[in-house]
Parts: C-alpha cells; structure tokens; sequence
C-alpha cells in the first residue's frame, strides 16, 4: 500500500489544493488500471479525513482499488455561487488528471463514488449528473434533501447556490432526469442520525422511479464508528460478483 497526501494545481478552480490518494499495494486484476473510487469528505472535515478517522486504507488493499480523496472545503460539491467550481473540478478535471498521475481506470465499470454526509450528496450528485462515468455510488449519512436543509446553513448555501435550490444541485430532480445505463446506488444511515428522515424521502423517491438500491438502517449516529463500516459494506456492494 501507498498513500500520499499533497497538493495539485486545478484549472477549474484556478489554485492548488489538497488530495489524499491511497494505492493497493496488490490487485486483483494485474490487467490494465486499476479500479478507483472517489471518496468524498463531510462539511467538517478535509481531504485527510477519511484515511486518518476510518481502515479506508486495508480495505483498500483487500479489494484491490485506488481511493482518492479530494479537497471541497465548504462547497456541499456545487460549482459555488460566489466560490471555485467544485463540482466541475470533481466529475471532469480531478479523474483525468488521476488517471494520468496514478494510472487508474477511466473505464466505466472500475469507476466508483461514495461521500459521508455532505460528501454523501456529493457522490449522489456525481452519479445521477454523469450517470455514463460511475459504475456505482454510495451516500453514508448523506445530506441527500438539500431543500430541507437550506436553512440550517444560510450562509453556505448563500455562497454555494444563493440560497436557493438550483436544479443541478436537486438530487430528486436529477433522479427523475438520469438517462441510459443508471449507476448502482447504495444508501446507509443511523438509526439515531439527524439525517435519517431526509434519506428515508430519497429511498422512497427512487422506489418510485423504479431505481433498485439498497438502504441499510442499523444502530448508529452521525459519526465515524458508522462510516467505518458503512465504506467497508459499500465496497464488497461495489465489488459484488467480480
């Protein structure tokens, strides 16, 4: 296993910022890239997070996938209103730049996203805008209905959308309007988190849509101790039959 933590320079946002990469030390596939999943960090917490807070790293290795893990700051993963496009610089510049810098598959099939929280939205969001680039997604805890939480933080919001829910950045719309092949979906939530109702509306809505995805309830808040297991159930669900 390889990890690094650094910076790089990103056109879309016109400055450098962070990423932490992690690299399997053996694959399972020693044919072409390798596989690579985008794990996407909360509102609190930075691109070190992830590696420094959960076993990303061992399971990693243990299914052979590359897991990068970019910067966002505060965006809530939107090409901000007044602020650095992040959503551009996560779905079209961070993959190509990776592929080029660490030789991961820009295949379909070896694409996976996944986020906690606000990071949970943001894999949602990535798949349903670019359903033809990500095999699968998965939210943990994810602040998926974004209409209910406009007023919980008017300030970022004011900064990443002005304050009102834009149709890029609705994920029941955008659920609604995903065309072709869609991306397998994995949804896990606490059974004592804040955000649980929230994940509840988005299962039922894409029941409604006829999308097949699983939602996982057990016992647990919004914390790390449930993420842990929540990346390590989503990727043997990413992995499924290969």
């Amino acid at each position: 296993m390889a990890l690094f933590a650094g910076s790089l320079y990103a056109e879309s946002l016109g400055m450098n910022t962070g990423v932490t990469v992690s690299l399997p030390g053996e694959r399972r596939d020693r044919t072409g890239d390798m596989p690579v999943l985008y794990l996407l960090h909360g509102l609190s917490d930075d691109h070190t997070s992830w590696v420094r807070r959960t076993d990303i790293d061992r399971y990693a290795e243990e299914w052979g996938v590359a897991v990068i893990m970019p910067e966002v700051q505060r965006s809530f993963y939107c090409d901000m209103t007044n602020g650095p496009r992040y959503f551009t610089y996560i779905v079209d510049e961070l993959p190509a730049l990776c592929q080029r810098l660490f030789r991961v598959s820009a295949r379909r099939e070896d694409n996976f996203v996944a986020g906690l929280s606000m990071g949970g939205y943001g894999a949602m969001k990535a798949a349903l805008s670019r359903p033809e680039r990500y095999a699968a997604a998965a939210s943990f805890s994810g602040a998926v209905d974004v209409a209910a939480r406009l007023d919980s933080h008017p300030d970022i919001f004011q900064a990443t959308c002005g304050g009102t829910l834009r149709a890029e950045d609705d994920l029941f719309r955008l659920a609604e309007k995903t065309a072709g092949e869609r991306p397998r979906l994995y949804i896990s939530c606490g059974t004592e988190d804040f955000l649980l109702e929230d994940n509840r509306r988005f299962s039922a809505h894409l029941d409604a849509l006829g999308w097949d995805h699983p939602l996982e309830i057990w016992p647990g808040t919004h914390d790390y101790h449930f993420w842990d297991e929540s990346v390590r159930r989503a990727l043997a669900f990413f992995f499924e039959g290969r």
